[in-house]
């Protein structure tokens, strides 16, 4: 069976828009513990603007220039490279309120259908192969730009997985990597760096779990097929948030739901209900179930789910209209789910979302 996968780095015009989002909410965070927001960011040249609306107790006084600009230099956006992120020109037209949170964050105050999955086991993150491994392959780009053989190039790149599942034997067929790259290192030189990162990513990989097979040498790889990308980022292309969902959720063979997460508050329902359902999906792959398709609809002003679907051979053991109310899943929920690590952003997917847990899985 065919399967396919792809992601984007962290510097993608659209990554780096929900990057944001989430930033600004985590900092209201610190000033509030209880706060609520829901913020949507776009990015096209040197132009970056900020839309939504939020509500801390106190004024919240945010500097988000000097945010954006931190972020962005963190993410490899600085002054040796094509986008220097100090010289953005940001437009701030969110609506920051003073008040009591708690009148938009104390019940579900939006219509959605969440889609929780997991499936195989704890080495593809309970995902699916292709999906996993496009995040393996994007984990290791992000780490070697930020300290091994990439590094000072990027921050922009995107990736594509083509591979075969025949039962417990999986051949990746071909990888397309394109990312971007400093003027003053030769292409040639740059794709057989790429390769290299790759290679090795594979490599460790197939030592850490025999289901996949082949050498390297067999796939078809393909670097930066339009050539040398330099001018990266906002520069040749727009973004937005939300714009990634296939990536954000298990795509694209599972359904995604009808919300996203990136720039959302965690009490709204889109967030709160896709996390609670992927952890209970997670959890009864755990008890033995071979998959775990779980959907779950809510109304706007209703605490219980109007509608719950599971499709697992391991019944919960959990009341289910109980364990998805938005009362019980607010009260297990906490602001620590937004100290997540840009270089491992498939850890925070992929785990249990966010709930703590002992069996931690890294990349």
């Amino acid at each position: 069976m065919k399967r396919y996968s792809e992601a984007v780095l962290n510097g993608h015009p659209d990554k780096f828009c929900d990057l944001i989002a989430d930033t600004l909410i985590k900092e209201l965070y610190q000033i509030d513990e209880g706060a609520y927001a829901q913020i949507e960011v776009s990015v096209w040249s040197d132009r970056i603007f900020l839309t939504g609306g939020a509500v801390t107790k106190t004024p919240a006084r945010l500097k988000v220039n000097d945010i954006i600009v931190a972020l962005g230099q963190e993410i490899g956006y600085t002054s040796s490279n094509y986008i220097d992120a100090s010289q953005y020109k940001i437009q701030d037209e969110v609506c920051w309120m003073t008040g009591n949170p708690r009148d938009w964050t104390c019940f579900s105050n939006d219509q959605s259908i969440v889609i929780g999955y997991a499936g195989y086991d704890a080495l593809t993150h309970f995902l699916p192969p292709e999906h996993f491994l496009v995040w393996y392959f994007r984990e290791a780009l992000e780490n070697s730009l930020r300290g091994g053989r990439l590094l000072g190039h990027g921050p922009d790149g995107k990736l594509l997985v083509m591979m075969r599942e025949e039962n417990n034997k999986w051949t990746l067929d071909a990888v397309l990597a394109t990312v971007q790259q400093q003027a003053a290192t030769s292409f040639l030189e740059f794709t057989e760096l790429i390769y290299l990162v790759l290679e090795d990513a594979w490599n460790q990989l197939k030592f850490r779990d025999t289901r996949w097979h082949g050498d390297f040498e067999d796939i078809q790889v393909r670097i930066n097929p339009n050539g040398p990308l330099l001018n990266g980022g906002s520069d040749g292309d727009n973004g937005q948030t939300g714009r990634k969902l296939v990536m954000d959720y298990y795509g694209p063979r599972i359904p995604i739901g009808g919300g996203a997460w990136y720039g959302k508050d965690l009490s709204h329902i889109d967030r709160i209900a896709g996390a609670n359902a992927r952890k209970l999906a997670v959890d009864l792959v755990s008890l033995g179930a071979t998959e775990a398709h779980i959907s779950v609809c809510f109304a706007p002003g209703i605490d219980q789910p109007i509608h719950i679907d599971i499709q697992s051979e391991v019944r919960p053991s959990v009341l289910l209209e109980e364990y998805f109310s938005f009362s019980s899943m607010r009260s297990r929920m906490s602001s620590q789910a937004m100290e997540y690590n840009l270089r491992q952003l498939g850890t925070y997917y992929w785990n249990s979302a966010w709930f703590n847990s002992p069996d931690e899985l890294t990349f």
